[in-house]
């Protein structure tokens, strides 16, 4: 086979990049590699893609913005998202150019949403797949959504959906039958992790 394979450590490096030029960029930093927006030949880049960057500072998290679904080239998405996540997650204030050498960076590639069958509550704690599922949920005008990552801070199914609802803005102990819940996988890479 010929070229890197689909979503390989090489991608990952080059997702990598894209994400901290963007946030450098942004800060005055200058463009360090050349890939501004356009300024690319991998045919991957320009097809759709979704992802989450996730900005974290000696461990803690720093900032995390994405795409649920895949609505622009991925090239955009990482970069746009990366600034997101830099300068527009209302949980923290914006990064300034002197974090920037000590923040580490991490992108997520989501696969298409899919919806989850269940009857009830009981039914969708017991369908998910702690450690595996990204998961979605809406309610009305209530939506919020949870990473893979997030099942290494809340491992019980319960809990995990809990928090998810009151991310969401509602109770954690809300149900309706008209809650609708989608579950999706991610291939991560992380700065300085193979």
């Amino acid at each position: 086979m010929n070229g890197p394979e689909p979503w390989s450590a090489e991608r990952g490096r080059l997702l990598l990049r894209i994400a901290r030029e963007s946030v450098a960029e942004a800060l005055g930093l200058g463009a360090v590699g050349g890939y501004l927006a356009g300024n690319y030949e991998e045919p991957w880049l320009r097809e759709p893609g979704a992802c989450f960057v996730t900005l974290r500072r000696q461990g803690d998290l720093r900032g995390c913005v994405g795409s649920v679904e895949a609505y622009r080239p991925l090239f955009e998405d990482v970069w746009s998202n990366a600034r997101a996540s830099a300068f527009r997650d209302t949980r923290f204030r914006p990064v300034e150019a002197w974090e920037l050498p000590g923040i580490s960076i991490e992108v997520s590639l989501l696969s298409a949403p899919e919806p989850l069958d269940f009857a009830s509550e009981e039914e969708a704690l017991r369908r998910l797949r702690p450690g595996a599922d990204g998961v979605v949920l809406e309610y009305e005008e209530h939506r919020a959504t949870f990473l893979p990552q997030v099942w290494e801070q809340l491992p019980d199914p319960q809990d995990f959906l809990g928090h998810l609802k009151a991310k969401a803005g509602l109770r954690r102990d809300f149900w309706s039958p008209e809650v609708r819940l989608q579950r999706y996988g991610v291939i991560k890479w992380v700065e300085g992790k193979p």
